[in-house]
């Protein structure tokens, strides 16, 4: 017998009072909200800081890429330059080994007229070594001394064919070996840069603003540490120069002095202060110019591309990569620096800038940014490898 008894709502009681289905839901929506409302919007998400330091180290190690990809691009050009001689000179002994070749059928053809040892001269020709088959069948006492020069010249040619060949071929592969390198830093390169300008990009206007603000505030350090260093070295010259005039005084004959730094535009009484002076003139008119990746200018630099040029404009060569550079002259301290030394950063010596004096350096930063004056501490004093004087 089928019940008549009417079936319960659905439904919660609040309060003693029997709430619909719909009205549940409702609530349940209330309470989502209101807890996604105190929640934390973003507790997956990377602090500002710590976005900050995963693109500045994405563009350290795109730097260090780049000095690899530099090192490897000028290790091919030498590689494709040897290449081309030796198979320039490959060519040459061919065709030398080709007339010796030549020279040796003729003796077979006339050979061949007179009828006198057509096969082994004939034989001769298919030889793998001439020298082997005359010495094997005992001919050469009865060649001619044009016939022997011949054989002699035919065996020398051949030898020294055989051996550039083998060098062009080993000589191939180191190029081949370099241009995978060169390939290789390239794409680290490249996908460095492109995570860390998509790093960026997800930023919000906030974000950029507050990202700037933490920048300047880094870079005010950065020039405060800068102005410590060059009060240093302004009081160290001071007490040279008065230990001078002591001395002076107290010898009757001058004193010398040897400076340690230069707060103005002279500077310090070294071996290459004129050239150190061209060098950051010509830096100088660098300044504005964008920061491009393997470049060595006129229109763009890197850092260590930006720094080989000065330097050249001196009339000093500098090698091209920073881990070649750091070795390229005198390495002094820090608190000693001049004008015209290399500022190098970071334990992998990915970076490089000019020393101007003051704490002040000219380099070409990073991508995005362009040739400029900054604090040698721009990235902290630790970031700071070793200070070099070209020689």
């Amino acid at each position: 017998m089928a019940s008549h008894r009417k079936s319960r709502p659905t439904g919660v009681r609040v309060a003693g009072i029997r709430t619909p289905a719909l009205a549940t839901a409702a609530l349940t929506s209330v309470a989502l909200l209101s807890q996604t409302a105190h929640a934390t919007p973003s507790d997956d998400r990377p602090t500002l800081e710590e976005v900050q330091k995963k693109v500045d180290d994405l563009y350290r190690q795109a730097g260090s890429a780049t000095e690899k990809y530099n090192a490897a691009k000028e290790k091919t050009s030498k590689q494709r330059k040897k290449v081309d001689g030796l198979l320039d000179d490959v060519a040459r002994r061919t065709q030398k080994l080709n007339d010796a070749r030549d020279e040796l059928g003729s003796f077979a053809s006339a050979q061949y007229r007179t009828g006198a040892s057509v096969p082994e001269t004939a034989t001769l020709l298919l030889a793998d070594s001439p020298q082997d088959y005359f010495d094997q069948n005992q001919l050469m006492d009865r060649l001619t001394g044009r016939q022997k020069s011949a054989v002699d010249d035919y065996v020398t040619q051949q030898s020294e064919t055989m051996k550039k060949r083998r060098e062009a071929t080993e000589s191939l592969e180191t190029l081949t070996a370099s241009q995978n390198d060169m390939r290789t830093a390239k794409a680290t390169v490249q996908k460095k840069l492109a995570t860390a300008r998509e790093l960026l990009s997800e930023l919000t206007a906030e974000e950029k603003a507050r990202l700037a603000a933490i920048e300047k505030k880094k870079q005010e350090e950065a020039e405060r540490k800068a102005a410590e260093l060059a009060k240093k070295q302004e009081a160290e010259r001071e007490r040279q120069a008065e230990a001078a005039r002591k001395q002076e005084s107290d010898t009757g004959s001058p004193g010398t002095s040897t400076g340690t730094g230069s707060s103005g535009p002279s500077t310090p009484d070294t071996s290459n202060g004129t050239q150190a002076e061209k060098a950051i003139a010509f830096a100088r008119a660098q300044i504005g110019k964008p920061y491009v990746w393997g470049a060595t200018g006129p229109g763009s630099y890197d850092c260590s591309g930006l720094t080989q040029a000065a330097w050249k404009a001196a009339g000093v060569t500098l090698p091209r990569v920073t881990y070649d550079q750091v070795n390229a002259g005198t390495t002094v301290p820090v608190s000693q620096a001049q004008p015209g030394d290399l500022v190098f950063f970071y334990d992998d010596i990915s970076h490089v800038g000019l020393y101007i004096g003051d704490g002040m350096m000219i380099h070409a930063p990073k991508p995005g940014a362009y040739v400029r004056e900054e604090s040698i501490f721009y990235d902290g004093e630790s970031s700071i490898y070793s200070v070099v004087r070209p020689a």
